[in-house]
């Protein structure tokens, strides 16, 4: 039974690293031609610009990432939450185009090392202040979903004329 995490409702009962790698090929061919105004489009009045988008699941697959290769290789890892909000005001400046490369190599980094984890280390524990116990396999869920969540946002903006 897969982990219930606060993005299962975006993944369902899709297999999440499979879903990662689409996600990662639909969000590469919907932006690749973008104008750097598309990129500074948002998809609702006071929401996140694309650009903002593609730096906040940049910085997530950073920091789920990280969580997962610390819960790997250090016994009783407890890792440590980060405000969403402060992130993205702290990368401000980072160019849409580099933000959609980051969060491109990010992820097929991650991917290719979720697709090595045997079903054992999908199950190795780590803790969070917010969430509790959790497992690697949670963060494989999460990620995944919360991409998904991300997306529709990223074809909205896509489909806007300008």
């Amino acid at each position: 039974m897969p982990p219930t995490t606060p993005y299962s409702k975006f993944l369902g009962d899709r297999e999440p690293i499979a879903t990662m790698r689409a996600n990662v090929d639909r969000i590469k061919t919907l932006t690749r031609d973008w104008s750097p105004q598309q990129f500074e489009r948002t998809y609702a009045p006071g929401k996140w610009t694309a650009r903002q988008i593609l730096t906040h699941l940049a910085q997530t697959e950073l920091a789920l990432g990280n969580r997962a290769r610390m819960a790997l290789t250090v016994p009783n890892y407890q890792a440590q939450a980060f405000n969403q909000d402060a992130w993205i005001a702290r990368e401000s400046q980072l160019s849409a185009r580099d933000a959609a490369e980051a969060f491109e190599a990010l992820a097929r980094m991650n991917i290719s090392l979720f697709e090595s984890l045997s079903p054992a280390d999908r199950q190795i524990a780590l803790s969070h202040p917010e969430y509790g116990s959790l497992t690697v396999d949670w963060i494989i869920h999460t990620i995944a979903g919360h991409e998904l969540n991300h997306l529709p946002q990223l074809e909205q903006i896509a489909s806007t004329p300008p």
